[in-house]
């Protein structure tokens, strides 16, 4: 009885399994009917879109950005900064934006000599290490390859009491050879936990494209707290970062044909000194010539042409009005996906004026601002604390990794901007800070300066006045333009008002 009921169950289910793939298959070969779109026009395809959304797929992140393909992407991205001095300019300004001279640390515990010493200590060991420097090139790798990586490393060649340093490692160098295709918890060269957490990275010892690169499975296997990775995640769940360029190489590709074909353009109508061409008709009486003839031609020559036959020139066609135009219109398209403005990615500024300058440059400027936060919690935070760690044990300061909270009260300070009228911006800052609407610490961290290093500067400054015997006036350098009579006359307006 139980063998027969088995039997049942058993058909049932083979049948069921048919009837599903059946009708799977049937999905598949339907048409997309007019309820499935419902009425959203973006959802059908027609014979208009369909070579459009041809290639639009649902690939998952990591799939979509599989090996190869940004294999491929770095390739072509590096060649086109290499080779186009537009998107090297774009790649170079934006790193110098976003990192600038460099990150300055201020330390925010309530020990303020212990803050100082932290202060100074970190910022010979940056300038010992070229902290600055590895993080420009990080953010223009970010911009062609679509990450970085910074390995932390002791140097012991370091001239500096912390052995701590920053090992700057390519996109193609952390890779796992060995990764087999149905293993879950791996992407290529990383290795996650069961959270989704990074647990470790692979590092090729040897650079795919170098000359000592060896075939083979040798890689060292670094642990995730050694390992900074920087990339800009655009999709959830996404393992591994695109070229931040990526949209526009397109459009780098048909920048430089468009130039090439005006050029060559041009390179052809100077070739040809002029051509012979008649109004006859075919069968004219026009004098009987070889086509395609060329004529060695003299310096201040008179000609005389066959009979029938006129002298004319060849005429480059590329009109030189809209080359400009393309141009321009192509930069505006290319510096888009950066958020950077057409002024700042062409470095020419000659078609704006004071307002629409400024506006752009506000957009441009809080885009810069969220890299730069960006950049100090992945980047700046892991170094500190790996440094913070290091300089606990060499200074002494044990009180730090007793207190968590107080370890990693911090701030970064990165170079300000320049107003384009310093004159108004001055204006305006007197009046929030009369009004109270903004603070020393605001204003100076806008110009990326610690105000307590400020002021602190300042009072000693006054302090040398006061011993030099200067009056705070004379210690001020006067504007050019100004003669002894305007002094006077303002010296005697500000008595009055005084009075």
């Amino acid at each position: 009885m139980f063998d027969w009921l088995k039997r049942i169950r058993a058909a049932a289910r083979r049948r069921r399994a048919s009837e599903g793939r059946g009708l799977a298959y049937r999905l598949l070969r339907a048409k997309p009917a007019y309820g499935l779109a419902g009425k959203f026009d973006s959802a059908r395809t027609t014979e208009d879109n369909r070579r459009h959304w041809a290639k639009a797929d649902g690939l998952s992140a990591d799939a979509a950005a599989s090996a190869e393909v940004r294999r491929i992407l770095r390739n072509r991205s590096r060649y086109e900064v290499a080779n186009n001095a537009y998107a090297r300019g774009i790649v170079l300004t934006l790193a110098n934006d976003v990192v600038g001279t460099g990150p300055r640390l201020q330390m925010l515990s309530d020990e303020a000599d212990a803050n100082r010493r932290i202060e100074r200590a970190f910022v010979e060991w940056a300038r010992e290490v070229g902290l600055a420097e590895k993080l420009r090139t990080m953010r223009m790798a970010r911009a062609q390859d679509g990450e970085a990586f910074a390995m932390l490393v002791s140097n012991s060649r370091l001239d500096s009491p912390i052995q701590l340093d920053l090992r700057l490692i390519e996109a193609e160098q952390v890779a796992t050879p060995d990764l087999l295709p149905d293993e879950a918890q791996g992407v290529d060269g990383i290795v996650f936990d069961p959270f989704g957490n990074p647990a470790e990275y692979h590092v090729l010892k040897e650079h795919p494209g170098g000359n000592r690169f060896r075939v083979g499975l040798d890689y060292d296997t670094v642990p995730a707290e050694a390992m900074i990775h920087w990339f800009r995640s655009d999709r959830p769940g996404q393992s591994r970062g695109l070229p931040d360029i990526l949209p526009a190489l397109p459009l780098f590709a048909q920048l430089r044909r468009f130039t090439l074909a005006v050029v060559a353009a041009a390179e052809t109508a100077a070739e040809f000194a002029g051509v012979l061409y008649t109004d006859a008709p075919p069968s004219g009486e026009a004098d009987p010539i070889e086509p395609m003839d060329a004529i060695e031609l003299e310096k201040r020559m008179l000609l005389t042409m066959p009979g029938g036959w006129k002298m004319g020139q060849v005429h480059a066609e590329q009109p030189a009005t809209t080359y400009a135009e393309f141009k321009n219109q192509i930069l505006n398209e290319i510096a888009r996906c950066l958020n950077m403005p057409f002024n700042i990615a062409a470095c020419n500024s000659s078609g704006y004026n004071y307002a629409s300058g400024r506006l752009d440059h506000q957009t441009y400027f809080k885009s810069i601002r969220v890299e730069q936060a960006h950049l100090g919690a992945v980047v700046l935070d892991r170094v500190l604390e790996a440094w913070m760690r290091e300089a606990a044990r060499v200074f002494d300061l044990r009180w730090l990794l007793l207190n968590r909270r107080g370890r990693f009260a911090h701030q970064w300070f990165w170079d300000g901007h320049e107003h384009v009228d310093p004159a108004k911006e001055a204006m305006a800052q007197e009046r929030r800070l009369a009004s109270n609407t903004t603070t020393l610490a605001m204003e100076y961290a806008k110009l990326g300066l610690d105000w307590e290093e400020q002021l602190r500067q300042r009072a000693k400054e006054k302090r040398l006045m006061e011993e030099l015997g200067l009056a705070a006036a004379e210690a001020l350098p006067k504007p050019k333009g100004r003669d002894k009579k305007t002094d006077d006359a303002g010296k005697k307006e500000t008595d009055r008002a005084a009075a």
